[in-house]
């Protein structure tokens, strides 16, 4: 039997030993969930699980994320495994025994977690913390939902060195519970913000032609803008481009002086990337144009490509597999369109994100409320799994099993 079939056995336990205490975590955690940068009250709950361990703590100016650093006896490696802390900004309407008690917040991204599966992960990994060739980062972070939490970590410096290798598991409920996936390279989008916003002339609503309506312009940029992905961009290079908000008029007898749109743009390249901006400020402007008005477009930069290593996929693939059995991986045939700012780690050190499915027990993976519903539940079960994985995923990169 070799070392990684033999720990196995020690991380599948360990997993099933901290069950509890992680489904306490991330209940206190879903009770009460933060946005943003600064999580002050999910951060002491953190800070509460990770007491007494013999962690290293490291914080920063700009978040309120910490990253727990546990060095081993040999000055080998380094490993790093990351938790997401933010929640949504959506009211909860699950009907949970523990739901949010913040009208607005709810986490609905798992994020809850993410953060119970890492911190039982540093619980069981400190206690054999005589057995580890190398250091392990625990990477507690916040700004997950849009605002760059692990660029502002890493411009505070609290990851140095790079770790040469990093890790992050994120929960899905449309997936078959237990099993986790995965892919080499891409696996999720660059995501960028569109902000148009259309100047008429107001006027009465009984005389149109005597003003200037910005909102049939709205409207018909939103289709030409569906149109200009089509006819621009190849379909063998994905992009999606979705208007998620738009914004005019006070009553309905008045036609607004201008109106304003929302939207987002997922590519997976950077030269679809730049097609798609320059086509949607060509396409906005151009329609108003028509229309004897202006728009003004704005585009922000938002997430990079998540792009997965090989090497640390392969070993993700190989650990599930020790630890579960075969039906324990599947490797993903596609990337999908959302986005996620472990992207950041992953420009700087070799990595994986993988997903962990967490269907609700009696449901359908494929028919259950998706992540980021206001109605999202999952399998709390799984975090066993979830924590296992972690371990045995630091152990397998800390003790040579991964080429870098």
């Amino acid at each position: 039997m070799n070392a990684m079939s033999f720990e196995t056995e020690t991380w599948r336990a360990a997993g099933e030993a901290a069950l509890d205490a992680a489904i306490a975590l991330r209940r206190a955690i879903h009770t009460e969930p933060e946005l943003g940068l600064d999580l002050p009250k999910t951060t002491a709950k953190v800070r509460a699980a990770l007491a007494g361990l013999p962690l290293e703590i490291r914080e920063g100016p700009s978040t309120s994320g910490l990253v727990a650093i546990l060095r081993g006896p040999a000055n080998g490696r380094t490993v790093l495994l990351r938790g997401d802390m933010d929640a949504l900004p959506l009211t909860e309407d699950t009907g949970l025994e523990f739901t949010s008690l913040h009208q607005g917040a709810m986490h609905a991204c798992g994020h809850d977690t993410h953060v119970a599966m890492l911190a039982g992960a540093a619980r069981a990994l400190c206690a054999r913390r005589d057995r580890l060739p190398g250091t392990v980062m625990f990477m507690f972070q916040p700004g997950e939902e849009g605002w760059h939490g692990a660029r502002f970590m890493l411009e505070d410096g609290l990851i140095d060195p790079i770790p040469d290798a990093a890790f992050a598991l994120h929960i899905s409920p449309n997936m078959p519970t237990g099993v986790f996936a995965g892919r080499t390279g891409p696996l999720l989008a660059a995501s960028d913000v569109i902000r148009i916003k259309v100047i008429g002339a107001g006027g009465h609503a009984s005389m149109p032609h005597d003003a200037h309506d910005p909102i049939p312009v709205l409207c018909e940029i939103v289709t030409a803008l569906q149109a200009m992905v089509t006819r621009r961009i190849s379909a063998f290079e994905p992009a999606v481009i979705t208007v998620a908000h738009i914004q005019a008029g006070t009553t309905n007898n008045i036609i607004p002086e201008d109106g304003r749109l929302l939207g987002t743009l997922r590519t997976f390249n950077e030269r679809t990337r730049t097609i798609a901006h320059e086509g949607i400020r060509r396409v906005a402007e151009g329609v108003a144009a028509a229309h004897d008005v202006r728009a003004e477009v704005e585009i922000d930069h938002g997430f990079p490509v998540t792009i997965c290593d090989g090497r640390i996929t392969e070993l993700a693939s190989r650990t599930a597999k020790a630890l579960f059995g075969e039906d324990a991986w599947v490797t993903m045939t596609h990337p999908l369109m959302g986005a996620e700012d472990f992207s950041y780690i992953l420009q700087k050190a070799p990595g994986a994100m993988v997903f962990l499915g967490a269907a609700p027990e009696g449901g359908d993976y494929r028919t259950c409320c998706a992540l980021h519903s206001n109605r999202m539940v999952l399998n709390e079960d799984v975090m066993a799994r979830g924590i296992a994985m972690h371990c045995a995923m630091a152990e397998a990169a800390l003790s040579g099993d991964l080429e870098l």
